[in-house]
């Protein structure tokens, strides 16, 4: 009896999202690194290894080095550092404490604080350009919430019973 060999439809493509699910999870990527050293140990070379796992042959070598010198640790992610924030963190708190009063305590036009707002104090105040959604993510890393603004009907008390959402005290039923 003859075994059929099996085959992956589409495989060039399944083999490219089967490596992006290995670099982005760290504990797959632990998992690739630990598959490299452990077919180096078998007795294949750096560039089979890295030719059939998908990765350059000096990655796999670094692999190997990091794992003979700090062993199962060695082949554990590392902390990566990221770009710097645009804010540094005492700006960050001179934001929450003008968040604290209105816009127009610093001269600028609107009435409540909103991105566009935020965006021209930082650049006025702090000498920092952040666009208008980075600002409203900072009103959420400081727990901020919008609020819009309630219509202004001056004068009118017909204009503004009208626009009431619930009766008056007229209006109740007993």
């Amino acid at each position: 009896m003859t075994r059929r060999r099996l085959t992956v439809a589409d495989a060039l493509t399944i083999i490219l999202g089967l490596q992006d699910e290995i670099r982005r999870s760290t504990d797959a990527r632990y998992d690739h690194r630990l598959h490299g050293v452990l077919l180096v140990a078998e007795g294949m070379s750096c560039p089979e290894v890295g030719r059939l796992l998908g990765d350059s042959p000096r990655i796999v070598q670094r692999w190997v080095n990091r794992f003979e010198e700090l062993g199962l640790a060695g082949l554990q992610e590392t902390p990566r550092p990221g770009r710097p924030p645009r804010l540094p963190p005492r700006d960050l708190k001179a934001v929450n404490a003008a968040l604290r009063r209105t816009p127009a305590d610093y001269g600028l036009g609107a009435f409540l604080w909103d991105g566009k707002a935020l965006a021209a104090f930082l650049e006025r105040e702090r000498d920092v350009v952040l666009g208008i959604r980075q600002c409203q993510r900072l009103f959420h890393q400081l727990q901020f919430r919008y609020r819009t603004p309630r219509p202004l009907l001056a004068g009118d008390e017909a204009a503004k019973a009208a626009h009431k959402k619930t009766p008056g005290a007229r209006g109740k039923r007993r």
